[in-house]
């Protein structure tokens, strides 16, 4: 199966380091269309049931015709692990995407899949800011998360330490881009989806 985590698209408190580009309106339209691309993409690997994991209830998830849950858990880490934990009790698998990275393809859930099948514990798609993108799992353990500076360059390494310590088997996939911070924006102008980014490029 495949969850995709998103926060609620209330202006003002999603993708805060686009604000001052694109204004508060037009940043939360941005991070509606990134999660509809990524339920997409989750819906297109055909991996399996798809759900969309969200911080809070809002009317635009209910657009998407997917399974929503809550997340349930303190940090990112704690909420990661409750999804990925649940998910397996229920199948053998479980592939955890975020909702802001649309260099994410189908392939790459597909690749993930199949390395899981194999029996690779943990598959992980870096992204290019020290985090990661895709979070696959066959087993998982809570220090897999432990101590971890969400938000940090260090994110990926700690995660791959913890794995290490916690001796289960992972791999990479290709690293990928996620869209946070103004320079981003650049490489979403030709992208379908970015409307809101090619309404800013005309004014």
């Amino acid at each position: 199966m495949v969850i995709v985590f998103a926060r609620a698209p209330l202006a003002g408190a999603v993708k805060t380091r686009l604000i001052a580009c694109l204004g508060a309106e037009r940043a939360a339209r941005l991070h509606m269309q990134l999660i509809d691309t990524a339920v997409r993409t989750a819906r297109k690997a055909r991996c399996g049931a798809v759900e969309l994991h969200a911080t809070r209830r809002h009317r635009y998830f209910e657009t998407l015709n997917v399974k929503l849950a809550l997340q349930q858990g303190g940090d990112l880490g704690e909420r990661m692990h409750h999804a990925l934990r649940g998910a397996l009790r229920r199948h053998h698998t479980a592939l955890l995407i975020g909702s802001d990275c649309p260099a994410l393809q189908p392939d790459d859930l597909r690749r993930a899949a199949r390395l899981l099948r194999g029996g690779v514990d943990v598959v992980l798609a870096p992204a290019e800011d020290g985090g990661y993108a895709l979070i696959g799992a066959r087993r998982i353990a809570p220090g897999v998360f432990a101590g971890v500076r969400w938000g940090s360059t260090e994110v990926l390494a700690r995660t791959v330490a913890n794995l290490a310590r916690a001796r289960l088997e992972f791999r990479l996939l290709r690293t990928v881009w996620d869209v946070d911070r103004p320079e981003d924006l650049e490489r979403l102008r030709s992208r379908r989806f970015s409307s809101a980014v090619r309404r800013r490029a005309r004014r």
